[in-house]
């Protein structure tokens, strides 16, 4: 990536974060008091499966802007568009339902902005002496991006942030003092989350990356110790990352159950135009009757949602599921019975499990 101080070009990006998503917020860095404006367009959005580094190349051009100079243009923004959110539990098509409300094309969907991750991290910390963050500014500065991620290219247009599944835990500070958005948690149950997780090549480096946020979480709902991670088996890791997310999840919809439905994944794709106008209808989109009799043969059903060029379809799916259950039934059966005994003795825990096997 190329990028550059002068003040010719951070004098462009600004004018432009004002006016147009051309100039998008990349990255926000609390340490140096700045964020990474980089310039992509609507093409760019549209193509992107993460709007995190996977993003930035050679060919990108964009410049650090102090924090301050990002404010205050995001304070003359003039033309705001309605946004909302899909946040997810982790590996449930939150990709997939952004690409599917994409073809509308009354939506521009941010998918896993990078600053929202680094919000909920400040988030984390606020009131603590490691805190970077006022709660003035943090406050600022979720408001700041709420604004820009607003900003959108044609009238009538929604956004749609697709968050990253750890960002949730943000939800119900960020519904709390923004009272426009509405959004949708996309989830699992326990057992085919499982599958799902102990069926992906890179899901020991996943757990094992978000373990020790994860777990910190939990542990302050339950009495006992629950580590440590590196006691833990694959299986149940998997199970302890469910809960965790299962648990926002749970929070969110709870203080916010007028703002906020619950999606699960697997009954989505067994009625996919159902579900479809469900998420349309509550985010105020339209979905008229030829699109909703179309959806059920999107492309984008046939493809991997993350990575377009390999084919996924329900049916390789399913048969992936099947062949993680039979593979891997030992550390299922870990998970679900370090479930099932943490249940038992954490009242919290078990109304986690419980609403999550009715809403299923």
């Amino acid at each position: 990536m190329a990028t550059e101080s002068s003040p010719s070009l951070q004098d462009v990006l600004s004018a432009q974060l004002s006016s147009s998503p051309d100039a998008y917020p990349q990255k926000l860095d609390p340490v140096r008091d700045a964020a990474l404006v980089i310039r992509l367009d609507a093409a760019a959005y549209r193509a992107a499966s993460f709007l995190d580094d996977r993003i930035l190349s050679v060919q990108t051009t964009g410049a650090w802007i102090p924090f301050a100079r990002v404010a205050e243009a995001a304070r003359h923004v003039v033309a705001r568009h309605p946004i909302h959110f899909i946040f997810h539990t982790g590996h449930v098509g939150s990709t997939l339902v952004s690409r599917l409300i994409d073809e509308t094309e009354a939506g521009l969907s941010l998918r896993e902005p990078l600053p929202l991750r680094t919000l909920a991290e400040a988030h984390d910390v606020l009131g603590r002496p490691d805190s970077l963050l006022s709660d003035a500014q943090f406050d600022l500065a979720l408001a700041t991006f709420m604004t820009l991620w607003s900003r959108g290219y044609a009238r009538g247009t929604s956004i749609i942030v697709k968050a990253t599944s750890s960002t949730g835990r943000l939800a119900p500070a960020l519904l709390e003092r923004h009272l426009g958005p509405r959004a949708i948690y996309l989830n699992l149950g326990p057992e085919p989350y499982l599958a799902t997780l102990l069926a992906g090549q890179n899901s020991p480096i996943d757990l094992r990356g978000h373990g020790a946020e994860r777990i910190r979480r939990l542990q302050s709902i339950v009495a006992q110790p629950l580590g440590p991670l590196h006691a833990m088996s694959i299986g149940e890791l998997a199970a302890m990352s469910w809960l965790a997310e299962s648990r926002s999840q749970h929070e969110t919809i709870a203080r916010f159950p007028d703002r906020v439905i619950a999606v699960d994944f697997d009954a989505f794709l067994a009625r996919v135009p159902e579900h479809m106008a469900r998420i349309l209808g509550h985010f105020e989109l339209p979905a008229d009757a030829r699109y909703l009799a179309a959806v059920g043969r999107s492309p984008a059903l046939t493809r991997y949602s993350k990575a377009p060029e390999h084919a996924y379809t329900p049916a390789i799916r399913a048969e992936i599921l099947r062949e993680a259950r039979r593979d891997h039934r030992d550390e299922i059966r870990k998970g679900l019975a370090w479930l099932e005994r943490l249940a038992q003795a954490n009242p919290a825990v078990a109304t986690v499990v419980t609403s999550s096997t009715t809403s299923a």
